[in-house]
């Protein structure tokens, strides 16, 4: 059996494997290689092309993408993921798994907050929000209701970054300990408050906002200064101006 039917079967083994989740594209691949995946199986349509990325933007992993990635034929490789990204790479790896999430949502002292999305419905957002949580470096993000974080949507807007946090579905009882603040307009000017590294710092849906649930339960309801007619700003916008007050009044 050659490198590519090798590779095709491997590709195919982990596709039916409960938790491998779709890396799709390069830049979604190097963040679970940096960020500690199980990568079970890389396809590309050019293996040339990925080993000048890697050399270019993650030298690093150079000779891990080099070592994983098996080049095969574009047409036979959008049978396996119709939704090429252009960069022509797409990975399998394993879910980083729920145990280690919960240790990480339950360790305390926290030194960053975790992120909640109360029943957020658009899965892009979720991914933003993500891969802006890996960013600021917080503790993690969990969603309530019925959206599973790592729906490979969720994923492909994370660019891979679900494996910098601790990224789980939970039930609003479920909840890590520590002081809650809740987005709402009807809360106080989040310009005057200071979240704590231990908090939670919730975000409601665009069309609905905080449920009755989290806001009964919340520390405290804080509200980001908006002009008068406007409904709402995007849930990753929300959640990008509340990570960077958190950051511009930490003490260092």
């Amino acid at each position: 059996m050659n490198d590519r039917e090798s590779a095709l079967r491997q590709w195919r083994e982990a596709e039916r494997a409960d938790d491998s989740v779709l890396l799709d594209g390069f830049h979604a691949l190097k963040h679970a290689l940096r960020f500690g995946a199980e990568v079970r199986a890389v396809l590309t349509r050019d293996r040339a092309g990925v080993a000048a990325l890697a050399q270019e933007l993650a030298p690093d992993l150079a000779a891990r993408v080099d070592a994983l990635a098996v080049e095969v034929p574009v047409a036979e490789l959008r049978t396996l993921v119709p939704r090429l990204h252009p960069t022509g790479v797409a990975a399998l790896a394993a879910r980083r798994p729920r145990a280690a999430n919960l240790a990480a949502l339950a360790r305390q002292p926290r030194r960053a907050p975790v992120v909640v999305l109360d029943n957020p419905r658009n899965l892009g957002n979720v991914g933003a929000v993500v891969r802006l949580a890996a960013g600021f470096g917080v503790t993690g993000v969990v969603t309530t209701g019925d959206v599973d974080p790592w729906h490979p949507a969720a994923v492909r807007g994370g660019a891979g970054l679900h494996y910098a946090t601790a990224v789980e579905p939970l039930t609003q009882d479920q909840l890590p300990d520590g002081p809650l603040f809740a987005l709402d307009p009807d809360g106080d000017d989040i310009r005057a408050i200071t979240f704590p590294d231990g908090a939670l710092i919730a975000f409601g849906s665009e069309r609905h906002g905080i449920s009755p649930a989290v806001r009964a339960r919340a520390t405290r309801l804080v509200a980001i200064p908006m002009q008068p007619q406007v409904s709402s700003f995007n849930l990753a916008t929300s959640v990008g101006m509340g990570l960077f007050h958190w950051m511009s009044r930490r003490a260092s």
